[in-house]
């Protein structure tokens, strides 16, 4: 792939990372600003390790409060209520991203798609292993989130606002790496080809992980999401 196609390429997916990550989950509604209370940020540990147990094994990811405290203290929130158990991961781009954050029960998404945090600088770079929400446009992160499969400094700035990561994976690298992506975009239209294109976010919300079994049955998933340990100052 010349260079000048593979940016092409490139800018592509960072394009659809951005219209098609908070403002498709919104499904015609708008995002209002959700953020935690002070008191509520400062309760919640410094950093803190997660154990993702999927479906292709186990991955541990550190949260980093001091890159992005908004953004970890919604983390946290969802963690404890056990949010991300049995979600899929839907769309895997491979050397770019690996996208996950829509509950397969559509009660829930319906409970939290109009829920946003306001954004944060980038206090860290979106390298390879690092995670950070996925959104449309200003203040609009939510519940989305994507793990870099490579170095991405475009994501830093990209829109005027950039991504800011709120963790990285520490251990099981291999294991995002390894996750089904043989399914692709989905279609810049509604109704995607089953197994053909990639699933549409607006349906996985709408219909949680019924719409996504029939259709894209090889998707990886998150089989439980549980912080094992947490440092405080």
């Amino acid at each position: 792939m010349s260079y000048s196609r593979a940016n092409r390429v490139f800018l592509l997916a960072t394009a659809v990372l951005c219209v098609s990550s908070c403002s498709s989950f919104a499904l015609g509604g708008e995002c209002k600003l959700d953020n935690p209370k002070p008191d509520a940020v400062a309760a919640v540990p410094d950093s803190f390790l997660v154990s993702f147990q999927t479906s292709r094994g186990n991955v541990d990811v550190m949260a980093r409060k001091a890159w992005s405290p908004l953004g970890v203290t919604r983390l946290y929130s969802l963690l404890q209520s056990h949010y991300f158990d049995d979600a899929r991961f839907y769309r895997v781009v491979k050397n770019f991203v690996a996208q996950f954050g829509l509950s397969g029960d559509p009660r829930t998404n319906e409970a939290w798609r109009s829920r946003c945090i306001a954004d944060e600088p980038v206090k860290h770079s979106n390298t390879r292993g690092t995670i950070a929400y996925a959104r449309g446009d200003s203040n609009t992160r939510s519940v989305q989130l994507y793990i870099n499969l490579r170095d991405n400094p475009k994501l830093d700035t990209l829109g005027g606002f950039g991504f800011p990561p709120i963790a990285d994976v520490v251990s099981g690298m291999e294991i995002v790496d390894s996750l089904y992506s043989e399914y692709g975009e989905a279609a810049p239209r509604s109704g995607p080809q089953y197994g053909r294109e990639g699933p549409s976010q607006d349906s996985i919300a709408a219909k949680g992980n019924e719409y996504l079994n029939r259709g894209w049955p090889k998707l990886d998933y998150v089989k439980t999401a549980r912080v094992v340990k947490e440092w405080r100052r």
